[in-house]
């Protein structure tokens, strides 16, 4: 298997440093941080806090959605919603609040899990039109396969037609405002260059969600032009001639995943799973996919940032636990590995375990990782790290 090297793929700094606020590291594709060594997510949070005027950005929304609300009783606004905490609350918000007539759509999970189709259906019954787009069976398995390979994130098909199917619905339905939940790449670290405006842009896709690799990409590797159009962007023409608009929720009000999760529990039936998600601590994200694991299993790998750390990194910007309980939480949960849907995984793949195991050792960094008596290690952690400033301090 030919050994990736990620740090030139992924313009990754040589030395790995965390955030001194929170437990991210600048290996997180984009990230910056300051001469204080704080990341980009926690100066953003900090900016949100303190300067953010979020009654006059009510306001914004409020003349956004007079602009695109519509008399005819047609859809005027596309809320992309698998069931869960961040898309629910969005298009309850829009609908209830805000009188918007939203249509909301799904791109399938690519193994659904029990609770995520529940989620959806409690939310259906909520109030609200929905489009489910599923794409040939055969055809996902196969994209699936290749993007672990070739990308090293399984979740890649499902990230393409997350992005772009309601770019076609939105096209269809003759619908010019698309709305998302959060901006990630400013909530969570990334590319700050939309930081301060409600939009993003339709070109900044292939950087910041394909990799550079669009679905075209793969024709290189046996799946034909109809295979692949599923997962493909409407003709730009058709983008731009739609007058299309994709604006992010979380410019407009304060972005609080956890608090999230309470509005959708009271408001559309959200149920959490039972027991904590493996790889993390938590119980009401990412419920829909049994690959969902392997999506953050292959992060920690390539980066040394598992989920752990991306939800904990993020609580503490909210001010829900501190820098310390993060710490410890990713000591103990970042990077377990996704035991439950390994065999469904390597089935859904058709793909042996060796062959699983080998995929992932090609991608792993070696200025990130370590192999100590035939078992591979992080060669930093934020939890030691902690653990000396403590000592340190005392």
């Amino acid at each position: 298997m030919e050994k990736r090297d990620v740090q030139k793929l992924y313009k990754l700094p040589a030395q790995v440093k965390f955030c001194r606020k929170c437990t991210i590291s600048n290996q997180r594709p984009r990230i910056t941080f300051d001469e204080n060594g704080v990341c980009s997510a926690c100066n953003f949070a900090k900016i949100k806090k303190s300067e953010f005027d979020w009654d006059q950005r009510e306001k914004e929304l409020l003349e956004l959605c007079d602009r695109h609300r519509k008399s005819d009783g047609s859809y005027d606004v596309i809320v992309p919603c698998s069931g869960g905490k961040d898309g629910s609350l969005v298009a309850h918000q829009l609908k209830y609040k805000y009188g918007m007539n939203p249509l909301t759509v799904t791109w399938a999970p690519l193994i659904s899990t029990e609770l995520g189709r529940k989620n959806l259906d409690s939310f259906i019954d909520a109030g609200f039109d929905n489009v489910f787009g599923k794409p040939n069976g055969i055809v996902t398995r196969k994209l699936t396969h290749l993007s672990f390979k070739h990308m090293g994130d399984p979740f890649q098909p499902f990230i393409y037609g997350q992005t772009n199917f309601p770019l076609k619905m939105a096209v269809q339905h003759n619908v010019s405002l698309i709305m998302y939940g959060e901006n990630g790449e400013v909530e969570y670290g990334g590319d700050m260059k939309n930081a301060f405006r409600p939009t993003r842009e339709i070109a900044d896709h292939d950087s910041h969600y394909f990799s550079g690799l669009p679905p075209e990409f793969w024709e290189q590797h046996g799946l034909s032009r109809a295979d692949l159009a599923p997962f493909m962007a409407p003709k730009y023409q058709d983008i731009l001639k739609n007058e299309t608009e994709i604006h992010f929720f979380g410019y407009y009000k304060n972005w609080d995943p956890q608090e999230n999760y309470y509005y959708c529990r009271e408001h559309t039936g959200l149920e959490p799973n039972p027991e904590r998600s493996e790889g993390t601590y938590s119980k009401y994200a990412s419920l829909d996919d049994k690959v969902d694991g392997y999506h953050y299993y292959l992060a920690y790998i390539k980066f040394g940032i598992g989920r752990t750390t991306s939800d904990t990194a993020h609580e503490i910007r909210d001010g829900k636990i501190d820098r310390e309980e993060g710490c410890a939480l990713v000591k103990r949960y970042d990077g377990e590995f996704p035991q439950k849907y390994f065999q469904l995984f390597l089935e859904f793949c058709e793909m042996t375990e060796g062959e699983f195991h080998e995929i992932i050792d090609s991608w792993r960094a070696e200025h990130i990782w370590n192999k100590v008596n035939g078992q591979w290690a992080l060669r930093h952690a934020v939890y030691d790290e902690e653990a000396e400033q403590g000592s340190m301090a005392a």
